[in-house]
């Protein structure tokens, strides 16, 4: 029911004029330290928020959930959902709420989930409409409010806003918003306010442009409305179909809360992660990485599959970083911003006539060549991949060069490994190679033979490998005592990577050492498939994202193509090589106006040869117009049956039928000179 224009209390935290300054940038004094240590993870206390019979927060696990593909007025489909989820341990449920209509028919669902004996809190996922919203309060145990598009609109109007003009924004925002707190406040009932990168509404793109800190401030402001009316039981998520503005943006809510004393749970998440195996790595280089430092409280992995899909990936995120609270404060300061991307100053290496590495160079990916489990033996011959440009073999296995096919497209270089068994028995003088990898710990223990293979090795490259951190202090040595550091590099080497890796950058910084960083990831010989696809995307993914790393290489039981694959998977991930079509698409919803799994496939298909082209397959526009910012081109339904295509944030084709808009879409790529054939 409309209560008509609402009586606010006065003096109002959110409403006070700010000085252009504060409000253009108030984060000039936000301290690096988003979490207390950058080397001993611990997870962040926050208030515990109760929703239902599950809390959020505190000390309670890292929850998991997930949200219903199916329209909320079909109460047999959503119920199926909801069943499914809970029997994989899916925790929280959450419901498309996009009309009065959905709302209303919750408590036929609730029905029919009692009779199946399923008892899970249910959330209400609003966009748009405060009074649907406000419903929502009364019929669920948490409603989701998304910032970028509650009472607000964005039809990328560009304006400037005077201080008056602002605060009578946030005014007629807060106007539509207190009615719900004091209503949920009244029903005991969460909030969730949901910042999209996708999403954000005209007025903070034009005082904060399309960053993290506009997310952040789209969050703060409705925060500061809802604790003017004293109500706290408040999860805050930031979600970007980017990793990389994702983990920004959450280190920055963080430390922005830090500054404001507040201590809200997190809800963690990439937004249109995609399906498969590249959906996992964006999902977990976002989310594990931030609970690798021991954010988060809550996590949906959205996937382009079943809903129940989800869950399982979650849990193994969540398995995989189970860290204490934190008990101390900021132990190690950040020496780098964690706010905005910088790759690390890295002298320029020539690897080979054609690969070069560091500086602005590609990042480049290695590959451990042990096809189908097979040994590489003297004088062995490899046909390689076109994309492979570098790969490594045993040391004892190649005593004599190894032969590449003519035939291959591209010239690699063979990067030869020297393990810590093997070290002071090898003739390094009787061997051809282009590249080496020696132990530290092995090599700087031995003086006499550490001075041996330094002379030997003048003329070729050299990686020095970290397997653990007591070798950080004998790998900087044996690098700083190099003559030649033009080809030299550092050369981490765990499964366990972001601490090791931050260690080795700090100390690199420290001694004015600027020789290129080789994460190689090494999984457990237990680990599954995906397992290691999750790890090796939060550990090196978390490494990549703050600047530290020049090339890749994943080590694992499953194979030479699995290897290769992931590698170059988490690179695009990360933004940092594009070496295939990329896919934003969205996990699907009762919104959803086609059958979005069937659609991404079909559409990968016909496009996944286009190499660097991003593709956004969207179900409906809650976050499509803005999450194309982020694609080339964007496929967006509009209607039952109709599609919008976009190329950037702009819709240059309305209401196409279906049938035909595989093809308008390639025609369009065509158009803009983005079209080759397969």
């Amino acid at each position: 029911m409309d209560q008509g224009p609402v009586a606010l209390k006065p003096k109002l935290k959110y409403n006070e004029p700010k000085a252009q300054m504060d409000i253009m940038n108030p984060y000039d004094s936000i301290s690096k330290n988003y979490c207390s240590d950058l080397y001993k993870a611990s997870r962040r206390p926050s208030r515990v928020v109760r929703i239902g019979d599950v809390c959020i927060g505190g000390s309670y696990p890292i929850l998991p959930q997930s949200m219903t593909t199916s329209a909320t007025t079909d109460t047999q489909s959503t119920v199926d959902q909801i069943e499914k989820l809970f029997d994989v341990g899916c925790q929280l449920v959450r419901l498309t709420t996009p009309t009065m209509k959905d709302v209303e028919n919750v408590p036929n669902i609730r029905a029919e989930m009692k009779r199946r004996s399923l008892s899970v809190p249910l959330v209400a996922d609003v966009h748009f409409l405060p009074r649907v919203a406000l419903a929502a309060c009364d019929h669920f145990e948490k409603v989701r409010v998304n910032p970028g598009n509650f009472a607000d609109k964005k039809v990328f109007e560009v304006k400037e806003y005077s201080e008056a003009e602002y605060a009578m924004e946030i005014e007629r925002i807060a106007q539509s918003f207190v009615p719900i707190v004091r209503r949920a406040k009244e029903n005991g009932v969460a909030l969730r306010i949901g910042t999209n990168h996708g999403s954000l509404s005209d007025r903070i793109m034009n005082r904060f442009g399309d960053t993290p800190a506009g997310m952040v401030e789209s969050a703060i402001e409705f925060i500061e409305i809802a604790r003017a009316e004293n109500f706290h039981d408040i999860v805050i998520s930031m979600k970007s179909s980017n990793p990389l503005v994702m983990i920004q943006a959450y280190r920055l809510l963080v430390a922005r809360m830090d500054q404001l004393d507040m201590d809200y749970p997190l809800h963690l998440g990439v937004t249109e992660a995609g399906e498969g195996q590249d959906g996992r790595i964006k999902s977990a280089m976002g989310i594990g990485s931030l609970l690798a430092d021991g954010l988060g409280d809550t996590i949906r992995v959205s996937l382009t599959e079943d809903p129940h899909e989800e869950i399982p990936v979650a849990r193994n995120l969540v398995e995989s970083y189970p860290l204490p609270m934190r008990s101390e404060q900021n132990q190690n300061p950040n020496m780098w911003d964690p706010y905005v991307y910088q790759r690390r100053s890295v002298q320029e290496l020539k690897l080979s006539e054609d690969i070069s590495l560091g500086k602005t160079n590609t990042f480049r990916v290695v590959t451990a060549f042990e096809p189908s489990g097979a040994k590489i033996y003297a004088s062995s011959t490899i046909q390689l991949d076109p994309e492979i440009e570098s790969f490594s073999v045993p040391l004892s296995q190649a005593k004599d060069a190894l032969h590449i096919l003519p035939g291959s497209q591209k010239k690699a270089t063979v990067f030869y490994r020297l393990s810590s068994d093997q070290g002071s028995h090898i003739d390094l003088e009787s061997l051809v190679f282009d590249e080496i990898s020696v132990q530290a710990s092995r090599a700087w223990a031995q003086p006499e033979y550490a001075e041996k293979l330094i002379e030997q090795l003048r003329s070729r490259m050299l990686w020095i490998r970290v397997s653990h951190e007591e070798e950080i202090s004998s790998a900087i040595e044996m690098a700083f005592a190099m003559e030649d550091r033009q080809k030299l590099g550092i050369e981490i080497f765990q499964h366990r990577m972001i601490s090791l890796g931050r260690k080795v950058a700090v100390e690199l910084e420290k001694r004015n050492l600027q020789v290129p960083i080789h994460l190689c990831y090494v999984g457990p010989k237990e680990n599954q498939k995906e397992k290691d696809i999750l790890m090796a995307a939060s550990e090196m993914g978390s490494l990549l994202c703050d600047g530290i790393g020049d090339s890749v290489e994943i080590r694992t039981a499953h194979g030479f193509s699995f290897a290769h694959d992931v590698a170059f998977q988490i690179l695009q991930a990360a933004r940092l090589r594009m070496s295939k079509a990329d896919y934003i698409s969205c996990p699907s919803c009762g919104r959803t106006l086609f059958d979005l799994q069937t659609t991404t496939a079909r559409i990968r298909e016909k496009t996944k040869h286009l190499k660097g082209v991003k593709i956004a397959i969207m179900g409906c526009i809650v976050n499509g117009p803005g999450e194309m910012a982020d694609a080339d081109f964007g496929y967006v339904g509009s209607s039952p049956g109709k599609i919008n295509l976009f190329v950037g944030k702009e819709c240059v084709e309305k209401n196409i039928p279906q049938e035909i808009a595989d093809q308008r879409l390639i025609d369009l790529i065509d158009q803009h000179g983005k079209w080759i054939a397969p």
